[in-house]
């Protein structure tokens, strides 16, 4: 019962750190597309208040993003348990850690957008989305079609949610720089694979009887 219990909980966890880091990453990459429009070779931001208080503001939000994502991860690699494979395992953990990583490294490009000098703007411009839509998004891609494995492995996934993971793992491993807001296919995906968590997680009194 206790261990029931604690499945329970770390559902919930997973669940609810997945929808949190779904809508803080979503505003992360529409604050950044709608600060830098022309992406890398948009122009200059050093004049324009509205783009720089839109980085500031994503600047502000990607930390709390990517706690949210540690936690979502952590979860999720509890509620596999034992008999999640070594090596999809390990792939799951190396390309969620490394996504952080260069989220968090896109985040101190980013800042150099913000600089007085249109030299640092232009170079943080193109960095921070070099990071972002190409390397961020391939871990991401990564992420998506490990967790998707481990979740038809274990079953623990419904066969249209597997498939969705598989198809926006590929989309965004193709896709990259070359569509832009394609980035947002990863905290949609997420939300989705959140709120299926929280579903299943609800007593079955709360959820509608099956018809007759």
């Amino acid at each position: 019962m206790v261990r029931k219990h604690e499945r329970l909980a770390t559902a919930w966890a997973a669940g609810v750190a997945g929808v949190v880091f779904a809508l803080l990453m979503a505003a992360v990459i529409v604050l950044v597309r709608v600060a830098l429009p022309g992406g890398a070779d948009g122009g200059d931001v050093t004049t324009d208040s509205g783009q720089r208080s839109a980085v500031r503001t994503a600047l502000a939000l990607l930390p709390f993003a990517g706690i949210a994502f540690l936690w979502f991860m952590g979860a999720l690699r509890e509620q596999a348990g034992e008999g999640e494979d070594r090596f999809v395992s390990t792939v799951f953990l190396g390309s969620g850690l490394i996504f952080v990583a260069t989220l968090f490294a896109a985040a101190a490009a980013a800042g150099s957008v913000l600089g007085e000098s249109p030299q640092s703007s232009d170079f943080g411009r193109r960095l921070t989305y070099t990071l972002l839509t190409t390397y961020a998004m391939r871990m991401a891609a990564v992420f998506i079609i490990t967790t998707s494995t481990i979740g038809r492995r274990l079953g623990v996934l419904p066969r249209p949610l597997v498939v969705l993971g598989y198809l926006s793992g590929l989309a965004l491993l193709v896709m990259g720089a070359n569509v832009p807001w394609s980035e947002l296919i990863f905290p949609v995906w997420a939300l989705v694979l959140s709120l299926n968590i929280l579903w299943g997680r609800r007593p079955a009194s709360a959820r509608p009887a099956a018809p007759a």
